[in-house]
């Protein structure tokens, strides 16, 4: 569904005026149970090159498109899947059932990459991928609160059986802090006026589901007419982006690919937001260490971007482990 636009409360005029909201496209999709499209799946396989009796790394599991795709590359190959929500790990287990003995599905955020491959003893692996966006479900489930879509609490957990909620955060800062995260992870110019905003609704005990986490945001900069990308976007990311750690994780994972991968191994990274883009490129220009495959990243195709709109702002960079000199 393209644009999907619903009614909700903003901020009333004289005359009220009904708006609406439109969430970036990149994060709809049609969602049955688990299922959602795979992002650049024949891209992402090709730049690892699956073969013989390797080793691969999925390091975001997700709906198990990728992992799916690698072990149908190559019939002997490998793979450790590894995901830090229980949802999705048990909707990719069926998923993947056929591939029985050559699956390893680990639950863990993959910044922990080096300590999982090292429980299970593997010291070195031939490629690994990491897809960086969120699922389809993961937005469309109201009971993660990870979008103003549907109603529900003020989570945005990837795992909630750990860490801290968005409300816990939002309580627990500062209105200059909640500002600076809203600015940093979400980009957006506004935060000062949001962020007192929302800890205004929050004093006022008027904070209690993502819906009520959109009005403080609209109260603060003014809504969005038909058409437009809602202002709370940008915001929601960025308490996402904070609860989840997701860029620390994403340091994490970059910063041991270097001693995981094998020589002649790939590293595959697909961002969605310049950020993780940003920090992927940072990575790989580290010519001792790593030779890009393409001097710049991969779009997805036309013809994806028109079939999944969540493709439409998907960056891949791989890059190939070069010879260690000793």
């Amino acid at each position: 569904m393209s644009n999907a636009q619903l009614a909700l409360p903003g901020v009333l005029g004289d005359p009220p005026i009904e708006w609406v909201f439109c969430e970036q496209g990149e994060e709809e999709n049609d969602v049955q149970g688990f299922a959602h499209a795979t992002v650049m799946k024949q891209e992402v396989t090709a730049a690892l090159a699956p073969t013989g009796t390797g080793v691969y790394v999925d390091a975001t599991l997700g709906g198990g498109g990728h992992t799916e795709a690698i072990c149908e590359a190559s019939p002997d190959v490998r793979v450790i899947a590894i995901d830090r929500d229980s949802v999705a790990i048990e909707a990719a287990r069926a998923r993947l059932a056929r591939f029985e003995g050559r699956v390893t599905i680990v639950h863990s955020s993959f910044g922990g990459i080096r300590r999982v491959l090292s429980e299970l003893g593997i010291e070195r692996v031939q490629g690994v991928c990491a897809d960086l966006g969120v699922s389809s479900p993961q937005l469309d489930d109201a009971e993660r609160g990870m979008s103003f879509r549907h109603e529900g609490p003020i989570d945005m957990r990837m795992d909630r059986d750990d860490g801290e909620t968005a409300f816990e955060l939002i309580a627990r800062m500062s209105d200059d802090d909640l500002a600076n995260v809203i600015y940093k992870y979400g980009d957006e110019r506004r935060s000062r006026r949001i962020a007192r905003s929302i800890k205004r609704a929050y004093g006022d005990n008027e904070l209690k589901t993502t819906l009520d986490l959109r009005r403080a945001i609209v109260r603060a900069v003014g809504p969005v007419r038909i058409g437009g990308v809602d202002p709370a976007t940008r915001t929601f990311q960025a308490l996402r982006i904070a609860v989840n750690r997701e860029l620390e994780e994403l340091d994490e994972l970059l910063a041991a690919l270097p001693d995981v991968i094998d020589d002649g191994g790939v590293a595959a990274i697909l961002s969605f937001h310049s950020l993780e883009d940003r920090a992927a490129k940072h990575a790989f220009q580290d010519r001792e260490t790593w030779t890009p495959l393409f001097k710049k990243p991969q779009p997805a195709t036309d013809e994806e971007r028109a079939l999944n709109p969540r493709s439409r702002s998907a960056k891949l960079r791989s890059a190939r482990r070069n010879a260690r000199l000793s």
